[in-house]
């Protein structure tokens, strides 16, 4: 079969063995595959530790495709079947398998869990993957809705954590990088809940997507954190999904007193620490957490959210698996608003 493998900093296209599923594990052909930000940052090489540079590494943790087979008899796994349909993934961390009885995954964090694997390889024709990690989809949902495996569930567990920590629907929200793969469904979500919500951008055609997604205003970054305390008292809530250091000190500029701040996006290393004033922090009673991609549950909600109308892809590129380098490119030029999404 054919997939993407990153090797020495260069990202290929080639031919490699077809995998065997496993116990508990299933085959699936894929039909598209999302491309995420953070594959960027493994193929650029910006998260150290990530990726070995002498091991040749799979990309993609996004994936719509259907069941070929599954692992040996006696240890089938229970709700997936030859030819269902399904989305994988769960991002890559933690979504290639997880216990399932520690104290983690019953606190519904499976991600923690010290048995936890990523998963990585949706680039390819086929994948080999934990059963319990799949979500069989409904006719309603098209193969082109794929980024809603990492991208559309992340946005969707971070903006649950507002309302889970203490920001009630109807308050103002601010969702840093609206324009873009994840922040465009945080829009979304955010709406779908009752927030209203705020757009942080870079230019005034992204913010006038970000209006166009519902939102009920949208800022340039440059004047954001100013706009948003002067005409609206400041924030009860922001999540950043944009992948620069900047955003998060703009989201924290822009909270009132008591906000809560979400962080997603995760910097290249090489942009360095964030700088928290720790007086500013007591005396304002801020929440800082971070959220990273969400649960099976989770996913079958937000599908449910999808089917409903609620929430849907904006896909600004679209290729086939050869074109995979050139749209890493362009997404690191931010040439295309939403996501891309890959034919395989």
């Amino acid at each position: 079969m054919r997939a993407a493998i990153l090797e020495d900093g260069t990202v290929e296209i080639r031919e490699v063995p077809t995998p065997e599923p496993r116990a508990a594990e299933a085959l699936v052909r894929l039909r598209t595959a999302g491309v995420c930000h953070s594959d960027l940052h493994m193929a650029r090489g910006d998260w150290p530790g990530f990726v070995r540079p002498d091991r040749a590494t799979p990309l993609g943790h996004e994936g719509i495709g259907v069941v070929e087979a599954l692992g040996p008899e006696g240890d089938r796994p229970a709700g997936v079947s030859v030819g269902d349909r399904v989305i994988l993934g769960l991002g890559g961390a933690g979504g290639g398998y997880w216990c399932g009885a520690c104290e983690y995954c019953l606190g519904g964090r499976p991600r923690l869990c010290a048995q936890a694997r990523t998963l990585m390889g949706t680039y390819a024709e086929q994948i080999r993957l934990w059963s319990p990690a799949l979500v069989v989809l409904p006719e309603e949902l098209g193969d082109d809705q794929v980024p809603l495996a990492c991208g559309g569930l992340t946005a969707y567990s971070a903006v649950k954590k507002l309302w889970r920590f203490g920001v009630p629907p109807g308050k103002e929200v601010a969702v840093i990088g609206a324009a873009g793969g994840l922040g465009h469904y945080g829009v979304q979500v955010a709406r779908a809940f009752g927030y209203k919500v705020i757009g942080v951008d870079v230019g005034e055609a992204r913010c006038e997507f970000v209006r166009s997604l519902g939102a009920d205003a949208a800022y340039d970054v440059s004047e954001a954190a100013e706009r948003i305390r002067r005409d609206h008292g400041g924030a009860y809530g922001t999540i950043v999904f944009a992948a620069r250091l900047a955003g998060f000190e703009v989201a924290l500029r822009s909270l009132r007193r008591g906000g809560v701040f979400v962080g997603v996006g995760m910097p290249a290393a090489g942009e360095g620490p964030l700088q928290v004033n720790l007086l500013d922090l007591v005396s304002r009673d801020t929440l800082i957490m971070a959220s990273t991609v969400g649960t099976v549950q989770e996913m079958r909600e937000l599908v449910a959210m999808a089917v409903d109308g609620k929430v849907t892809t904006h896909v600004g590129r679209t290729g086939r698996l050869d074109d995979l380098p050139m749209v890493l490119d362009e997404l690191e030029a931010s040439a295309y608003p939403g996501r891309a999404v890959l034919t395989i």
